[in-house]
């Protein structure tokens, strides 16, 4: 019976070791995930912005437009003003007079036009602004969880390595045939592949096992399986005395 407890022993080994590693895999695998998010939510801001940036270019644009015609049009009326001095009929004055005042119009329409740029723009700054604000809080999280993460998944890499030899030392205890059956088993059921039996029921299906099936196990003689969930069970009175 000893070589049976030592080989149900060293499945149980096998088990929690297959449990550490694929917790370890998972976390592995889905950690980075998290900062992916963040990462993508950090891109999405930055194209806000630029297509914040973009208006704001296409209104500096049109307000360098503005400016420059309300300037030429300023010299105009300051040159006309000085040829009105030099205005000799009233006709040639009041013509002048009334493209002067055209020009004046015209550039207080433009003025208003620039208000209402700077009124803009000053709003996409200010959106540009809080976004630039989120992205530094962004960016100074995600190096904060990079320096933790990269952290954790080297002592998680580390941690699977001596899981793994752990695992292939115990696999080396445990005939193939009935490793073999572990592996076909965990690869198929959800955990646990071991399992007691109490009181002639599987503690993995909760099923109650054959007569027979119960009389041989209690033998520990050899590796039984639930006739209904397949899961390897062992009686849990050969192991009462160890825990």
């Amino acid at each position: 019976m000893s070589i049976y407890i030592e080989q149900i022993e060293q499945l149980v080994v096998l088990q929690k070791v297959d449990s550490e590693m694929i917790t370890l895999e998972h976390i592995l695998e889905e950690a980075p995930k998290q900062l992916q998010s963040l990462q993508e939510k950090r891109q999405y801001l930055e194209q806000q912005q630029g297509v914040i940036q973009e208006k704001i270019d296409v209104l500096m644009e049109q307000k360098g437009r503005i400016e420059g015609e309300i300037e030429n049009d300023a010299q105009k009326v300051k040159k006309s003003k000085n040829k009105l001095m030099m205005v000799e009929n009233t006709k040639e004055y009041h013509a002048m007079m009334r493209e002067m005042d055209t020009m004046e119009k015209m550039n207080r329409m433009r003025e208003e036009e620039r208000s209402n740029l700077l009124a803009d723009l000053s709003d996409l700054e200010g959106r540009k602004d809080a976004l630039q604000k989120d992205i530094d809080a962004l960016s100074e999280t995600i190096s904060s969880q990079q320096a933790n993460l990269d952290q954790e998944l080297s002592e998680k890499r580390t941690r699977l390595a001596e899981l793994d030899k752990d695992k292939k030392k115990a696999s080396e205890a445990v005939p193939a045939p009935i490793l073999t059956r572990y592996n076909f088993i965990r690869d198929r059921i959800p955990n646990p592949v071991i399992v007691p039996v109490s009181e002639g029921v599987c503690k993995g299906c909760h099923v109650v096992i054959p007569p027979q099936t119960f009389i041989d196990l209690q033998k520990g003689e050899q590796i039984l399986s639930c006739p209904n969930c397949l899961r390897i069970i062992f009686w849990e009175r050969h192991f009462s005395g160890n825990e």
